[in-house]
Formats: C-alpha cells, sequence, structure tokens
C-alpha cells in the first residue's frame, strides 16, 4: 500500500480537499462551519459539549450523563479505510479517535467496541500513565515508542489510521508509532489480557463508526479526511 504522504496543517486550506486528494478517493468529514454529519454517539442531535470554533470542531469537556459525551460521524461507516486528523489538547488532556464503533443500549461510549487511537497530554497528565495510555497508541493494545514525533499540549499535531485486515498502521506528524494485524493471534492475546473483560464485544465489529471521545477535556479536531481502501 502507498499512502499519499503526510499532510501539513494551513489555515488557508483547512478542511478542504486538494484537486489531487479527491481524485484518489478522500472524503472530508468535517467542512470547518457546520456540524452535518456528526451527532451524539447513539443519539440524532448534536450535543451541546461539543462546538464549531473557528474552523475547528471543538469538545468544551463538559459531558454530564445524557448531556453529552462521545461524538460520531453518523453519515456513513468504514470499514477498511485511511483516515487522517489534525488535532491539539488542552494541558493535562485526554480523549482519543475511535474507529469500528458500534451503537445500541449496551454500549454507552464508543470504547466498548471501538479500538482506540489514544489522545493524552503525555507530559503534564496528571496520573502516571503506562505505555498503553500514551498518545499515538491503540489503547490498552499496542504502545507507541517513547521517542515519537509529538507536539506539546496546546499544538497541532496529525494522526494517520490506516486499516486493513492485514495490517494496521497508526501515525504521528508523519512518523508511524504502531503496526499490527487485526485479529491474530498476537492480538487477541491482548485482548484477553483482561482490561477487556468487562467489554465482551471489543474489537469484534469490523466496520463501524468513527467517532471522537470527550474525556472531559478541551480538544479540537480540524482537517478530518478519509478515504475507503
Amino acid at each position: 500500500m502507498v499512502l499519499t504522504g503526510f499532510i501539513t496543517a494551513s489555515a488557508q486550506n483547512d478542511n478542504k480537499l486538494t484537486a489531487a486528494e479527491k481524485k484518489a478517493g478522500w472524503q472530508l468529514l468535517f467542512d470547518g462551519k457546520s456540524q452535518k454529519g456528526w451527532r451524539k454517539f447513539n443519539g440524532t442531535a448534536f450535543p451541546s459539549n461539543w462546538t464549531i470554533e473557528n474552523g475547528t470542531l471543538k469538545c468544551l469537556g463538559k459531558a454530564e450523563g445524557d448531556t453529552g459525551g462521545d461524538i460520531a460521524y453518523g453519515a456513513d461507516q468504514f470499514e477498511n479505510f485511511e483516515l487522517s486528523i489534525d488535532w491539539k489538547i488542552s494541558p493535562q488532556g485526554n480523549s482519543g479517535i475511535f474507529y469500528h464503533a458500534a451503537e445500541g443500549p449496551n454500549y454507552k461510549a464508543a470504547y466498548y467496541t471501538a479500538p482506540e487511537y489514544q489522545l493524552i497530554d503525555d507530559v503534564n497528565y496528571p496520573e502516571k500513565l503506562v505505555d498503553w495510555q500514551k498518545t499515538a497508541s491503540d489503547y490498552a493494545m499496542y504502545p507507541a515508542p517513547s521517542d515519537k514525533a509529538l507536539k506539546p499540549a496546546g499544538e497541532w499535531n496529525n494522526t494517520r489510521i490506516v486499516f486493513t485486515p492485514q495490517k494496521v498502521e497508526y501515525w504521528l506528524n508523519g512518523k508511524m508509532t504502531v503496526s499490527f494485524v487485526p485479529w491474530s493471534e498476537d492480538w487477541t492475546k491482548r485482548r484477553n489480557s483482561g482490561k477487556w473483560d468487562a467489554f465482551p464485544d471489543y474489537g469484534k465489529t469490523k466496520t463501524g463508526l468513527i467517532s471522537l471521545q470527550d474525556h472531559g477535556s478541551p480538544v479540537w479536531f480540524k482537517n478530518i479526511k478519509i478515504r475507503k481502501l
């Protein structure tokens, strides 16, 4: 597989597709102006704990009960894909990017079923983090390396996720952090290590929603682009 290259953030070109991207099959999931396509996870309306701010999709970090929480792009579902997102997180912040998320009465949040590309302030988070809790890890499954190209809280980072049944790759600012084979013997061993015992459907879905997490911290997203593989 040939990746199309690291997409750099440029304010005048934010939330747009180039002619080359359109030709390559990319689609824009956020136009920088509206909530179109996005809604509360397991809901129908756009929740009050998210807003549009200066061309970004911003999580206010104020989810409480049924008033907010994770959001999902509900206009389409994705199986095999390449996803690119620019994001920045607040100091001591915590969030995540989910894929293959399933909805239903048994799933109060995306992490019940969906793998997570972790976003967190590695340096200033107030609790001690284990390796698989740090940014660009496959949360509770595959840790990112300590020498990853992470920019500090308050600065923009670029995440890429490439998913196929043969291999999954996580990228941060143009450098790969994680690579694994989904549903392999190694993946299954990690999945059954105890962390997911209370979530029997974790990782089972092979197609689903893209979802962004409200973990109680402000976080900003833009340039959300995806292409089906």
